[in-house]
């Protein structure tokens, strides 16, 4: 969450940077370890370390983190411990605009499971309502773009009661993260018979490929039921550019990618954006809407085209594969830098926020 640590995210091919999810105050988190790490998993159980709201909208800390890289945008994240919190950050975020414009918008985290003894806002539908309802009428949003970090559904009638709420503020809200980490997940060490995380007693947030499956689901679900004008951002497991045209596919208008950096560095958004590009490349495609949203219904003619496909990579591996090169150059290129990968929400708002161009 250091500008250190952000300058080398917004120096990279990530669309855009968003800064770590802070309070009012700076804090230290959860003790260690309260992260792990497997092949298929992680599990993290921070409990928001953070270096405070004041230090992410800092012209001095904006500055350390963009360089030059003016013309990506700069994102700022709030979790308040309450709506107090909220509603004073979002104030504070508005009279730091005023003064430096560079602050493209705000993300209001209503999922994070990490506040030990705090029921997680968006799971009680009645409370965030409340919450959407006191910041509109606060009325920033009409200063600054606001989106909203949201937890994993799993039960359908959850998932039309949040897009229910959602829905009511859609001139409010531009978009929609889905997901936060799936809580309350458990790893054990078998050598000391005891947690891997020390906190919360192991409870902790699973992310990783494990959470892709969850988080592809809500991306579709959410881009089914909520207003066409809120759009979708989509989190969790996001590894390769495979991974990211099948959250594009189920609806997401750009993507988040968390545990990948953590474990790979800045280096991956490179990584995706080439693997991205190589597959629309295959299939044709040159701009992220000539796909975005169109996943095909099941079909006995898709599910042999499927077949087709995977034995043909099965042979390619056989003969030894070999790894494909693509041109770094080519309009395309702009748009997957811009539109698609943002650790951050959301170069896919570029339209609201006046930053980057929609379309080659």
């Amino acid at each position: 969450g250091s500008s250190a640590a952000m300058s080398k995210i917004a120096a990279s091919a990530a669309g855009a940077v968003l800064a770590k999810s802070a309070t009012c105050e700076n804090q230290i988190g959860n003790p260690q370890p309260r992260t792990w790490q497997s092949a298929g998993a992680s599990l993290n159980s921070e409990g928001l370390p953070n270096a405070g709201i004041d230090y992410y909208i800092s012209s001095e800390t904006i500055t350390a983190t963009m360089g030059s890289s003016a013309d990506k945008p700069y994102m700022v994240s709030i979790s308040g411990k309450n709506l107090a919190d909220n509603l004073a950050m979002l104030k504070s975020i508005a009279k730091a605009r005023n003064a430096d414009d560079r602050i493209a918008g705000v993300e209001l985290n209503l999922a994070c499971p990490n506040v030990i003894g705090k029921p997680i806002i968006a799971y009680d539908f009645d409370q965030m309502d409340s919450v959407l309802k006191a910041v509109e009428k606060l009325g920033l949003y009409k200063e600054i773009p606001l989106g909203v970090k949201m937890p994993p559904y799993m039960d359908g009638p959850h998932f039309a009661r949040a897009a229910e709420v959602l829905n009511k503020y859609k001139g409010m809200v531009n978009y929609v993260a889905s997901i936060n980490t799936i809580g309350n997940a458990f790893a054990v060490d078998i050598a000391s018979e005891m947690p891997v995380i020390s906190s919360n007693g192991g409870f902790a947030g699973l992310s990783g490929k494990a959470a892709k499956y969850t988080a592809l689901a809500n991306v579709r679900k959410m881009r089914e039921l909520l207003d066409p004008s809120i759009d979708v951002v989509g989190v969790g497991g996001v590894e390769t550019g495979e991974d990211a045209f099948e959250m594009i596919l189920c609806g997401a208008a750009a993507v988040q990618v968390g545990t990948c950096h953590w474990t790979e560095g800045p280096k991956c958004f490179d990584r995706i954006c080439t693997e991205l590009k190589t597959i629309m490349k295959e299939k044709g495609y040159s701009s992220v809407d000539d796909f975005k949203g169109k996943l095909k219904p099941w079909s006995k003619e898709g599910a042999a085209i499927a077949r087709a496909a995977k034995k043909a990579r099965k042979g390619k591996e056989g003969g030894g594969g070999g790894v494909t090169t693509v041109d770094k150059g080519g309009g395309d290129v702009y748009v997957i830098l811009t539109h698609i990968l943002a650790i951050a929400v959301a170069v896919l708002l570029a339209d609201k926020f006046g930053v980057v161009p929609l379309s080659i």
